[in-house]
């Protein structure tokens, strides 16, 4: 738990996000447009669609977040030099995690309706930069008082939060780099 204000978490937690999808894309920057969209096999999806999910996970969550900063900081306000959770466990890695839920973000880009690799990079960045925003105009000692309720994660902090969502893309970053290797003509 933290209670100082001066802890650097939440900084932390944005380096990672942009970290981590900063070395997804690089190792990327070579795909084609055919690459992008070739699915594995059926019923999986492809490197752009799975990309594209991220997003649409974030922009389907992110208003919520912001709804509950509105309507509820002031228990940050109150509870702000209390201790508060900044660490969750991974989610994802759970073995009762139910992965099928993904469908609910399906991605609208797909080989039918495709889009350039440097829209979903810019959509993915665009995206990062609101979160990051938001994230770096609140007190993190407020954020960390401030939950959500999920039915499959339970109450957590609006620090958590940001912490899924890193968990949540990395999952998916280590798909879509596994794909990229399969895809990658034999360099030598």
């Amino acid at each position: 738990m933290t209670s100082q204000r001066q802890s650097k978490v939440v900084e932390r937690y944005l380096a990672l996000l942009d970290g981590q999808r900063e070395k997804t894309f690089s190792a990327l920057e070579d795909i084609t447009d055919e690459q992008l969209w070739q699915r594995p096999g059926e019923g999986e999806w492809s490197i752009g669609e799975i990309l594209h999910h991220n997003v649409l996970l974030i922009q389907s969550m992110f208003p919520i977040v912001r709804f509950t900063w509105r309507w509820f900081r002031w228990t940050g306000k109150l509870f702000k030099k209390k201790p508060y959770k900044t660490e969750i466990a991974d989610p994802y890695k759970k073995q009762s995690f139910p992965h099928w839920v993904g469908f609910i973000w399906t991605p609208r880009y797909s080989k039918k309706n495709p889009v350039p690799f440097s829209t979903l990079l810019k959509e993915t960045r665009d995206l990062h930069s609101e979160v990051r925003a938001f994230y770096e105009r609140n007190e993190e000692d407020r954020l960390g008082h401030v939950y959500l309720f999920d039915p499959l994660f339970g109450f957590f902090n609006l620090i958590q939060t940001l912490k899924v969502v890193i968990y949540h893309d990395q999952l998916h970053y280590d798909d879509v780099i596994k794909q990229w290797h399969a895809l990658r003509p034999e360099s030598g």
